[in-house]
């Protein structure tokens, strides 16, 4: 069930795994509480869930394993070389982005996944009329992603591209909300994106 793409430059053959229906992508998903929900509620739907630690996409296989989910495929690698080359172009439906390290010291915002340079490599992947899901407890890094989003050609703020999935909550989401912190999420979809680059 999980496919190691660390150290690997080959585009990965989603077509044979995937079938006809709508392709999502739970990038970072750390121990799959998002990804487990999203694959169990829409059968129709195949979910990747992706991550860089090992040990955490073993925990996720098991649980899915264990609810006999065949909707989804855990894939490990960093965010930035998956949809830089990894993942075939206009190929995923709808990019999930929850809760990623904030890094808000501004000695680390270098550290930070969310920059102008990952966000412009998105439209690449997305389908056309694909939506790029994200969420965070930072209300400084919101802000930064409300500014940087919508400067990529064909990308707009869609609040209702993501009405179907808003409430299923990922373990930080759930920690954050029990100590008071509001959870902001936004949705932006992609129109008459530009011919990707493969």
């Amino acid at each position: 069930m999980i496919s190691i793409l660390t150290g690997t430059y080959s585009v990965l053959d989603l077509d044979s795994m995937t079938g006809s229906g709508p392709v999502e992508l739970d990038m970072g998903c750390g121990k799959g509480r998002f990804t487990l929900e999203l694959a169990s509620r829409y059968p129709d739907r195949f979910v990747l869930g992706s991550d860089i630690m090992l040990g955490r996409l073993r925990k996720v296989a098991r649980k899915a394993e264990r609810r006999s989910l065949s909707n989804l495929r855990l894939l490990r690698c960093g965010s930035l070389e998956l949809v830089a080359f990894l993942l075939p172009p206009r190929s995923i439906d709808r990019i999930h982005l929850l809760c990623p390290d904030p890094w808000p010291k501004e000695r680390h915002r270098m550290k930070r996944l969310v920059t102008t340079d990952f966000i412009s490599r998105l439209p690449r992947v997305l389908k056309p009329g694909g939506v790029l899901h994200m969420s965070t407890d930072h209300l400084p890094y919101l802000e930064d992603w409300k500014r940087i989003v919508p400067l990529i050609p064909g990308m707009h703020e869609d609040p209702q591209s993501i009405a179907d999935v808003v409430s299923i909550q990922t373990d930080f989401e759930i920690q954050w909300r029990a100590a008071g912190k509001d959870v902001p999420h936004l949705g932006f979809r992609l129109e008459n994106p530009p011919k990707p680059n493969s």
